[in-house]
């Protein structure tokens, strides 16, 4: 079968701080079912991490009016199941998109995972989302459910797995095969090629990929932070974040091409007039920290004391602020709870269209 297309062309941050992480040791292992490309050999030594997000769960959307009730909630179109060849199961499909409220303002981040049911004529689809909101996304979706046929429940049955590589000479060396069956589900991410591949599975056990590692949480944080890429509402606070300024459009998460959808409004105005004025940036602080850390929602301020924007999350010494963007190549600093001054600088992604850098 050939690999579903769901990426843009350019190659993956190659040569980018974000790919220079370390992973902690761990045993190597196998699963009896690992995706390999065809012909490929199984003893290659290429690295790739293995993820388990613990933080993200599933929905299970299913029913004949399960489509057109999800196109009018999403910002996005749906990720329709691909042709596959006779015998084989349908090819999965994947795309990102934002729930929003009425106001056009962010209430959950998801993936989609478009599935082609056996027993039906229709498709049903896997919603990836926070594992902290679960139950509010379900409640929002059976809001809007009316008459509709549709069944919403969440599906515990597979985990949420993220497949990076340990080097950018991974991917060409020993690149992965899209795959989906009852078992495991593996589909490159939809938001960018840098955040690898998406692995949904059923196994207990480390679900790993030939040449593959477990890889620590941590190192996964570090590198979606350093390429500037939310999730979760950690990252997209619900009914605070707005979709352009989180970088819906370069993710790959909204269409404006599709049919009517709650919060459509401000977007679609937002987009023809084409001025975002703030985005969501990548931010690296340059001082050590204080040791209650800094706290989401802090002002970040330029050397004279101008507010630029505001911190909005991160891990360590990186993480996400919104920012003006016309302000972001000066000396940046927040002022911690402890009075500490501390300096952070922030940069523009290398896979964000360069029309926008």
């Amino acid at each position: 079968m050939a690999a579903t297309a769901l990426l843009r062309g350019a190659a993956p941050g190659r040569g980018g701080t974000a790919w220079r992480w370390w992973l902690r040791a761990a045993p190597r292992c196998r699963l009896a079912h690992s995706f390999r490309s065809p012909g490929g050999d199984p003893t290659a030594a290429a690295t790739w991490a293995c993820f388990r997000l613990d933080g993200r769960t599933l929905l299970r959307v299913r029913g004949p009016d399960a489509a057109p009730f999800l196109l009018g909630l999403l910002t996005n179109e749906l990720p329709l199941p691909g042709p596959a060849a006779r015998g084989a199961p349908p090819l999965a499909r994947a795309g990102y998109a934002h729930f929003l409220n009425v106001q056009g303002r962010t209430l959950y981040d998801v993936i989609l995972y478009g599935l082609q049911e056996h027993s039906e004529e229709v498709s049903g689809f896997l919603l990836e989302c926070d594992s902290s909101v679960q139950g509010a996304l379900q409640k929002h979706l059976a809001l809007y459910r009316i008459r509709r046929k549709v069944t919403v429940e969440p599906h515990p049955e597979l985990r949420v797995w993220a497949v990076l590589p340990s080097s950018p000479e991974a991917c060409g060396n020993a690149p992965l095969q899209e795959s989906a069956g009852a078992a495991a589900i593996l589909i490159r991410d939809p938001r960018t090629a840098c955040m690898g591949w998406r692995l949904l599975t059923q196994d207990e056990g480390p679900a790993l990929v030939s040449g593959g590692r477990l890889g620590d949480l941590w190192d996964y944080h570090q590198h979606r932070y350093l390429q500037g890429v939310p999730e979760g509402v950690g990252d997209l606070p619900p009914g605070v974040a707005l979709p352009l300024e989180s970088n819906l459009a370069f993710m790959n998460g909204v269409s404006f091409t599709k049919g009517c959808y709650i919060g459509q409004e401000l977007t679609a105005r937002t987009h023809h007039m084409g001025v975002i004025r703030k985005r969501l940036f990548p931010v690296r602080f340059l001082d050590p920290l204080p040791a209650s850390g800094i706290t989401p929602g802090a002002t970040v301020l330029t050397a004279s004391g101008q507010t630029v924007g505001k911190f909005r999350a991160g891990q360590g010494n990186v993480g996400l602020a919104l920012l003006w963007s016309e302000k972001i190549k000066g000396p940046l600093h927040i002022r911690a709870s402890e009075g500490v001054q501390v300096a952070l600088a922030a940069s523009v992604p290398d896979w964000w269209p360069t029309v926008s850098k």
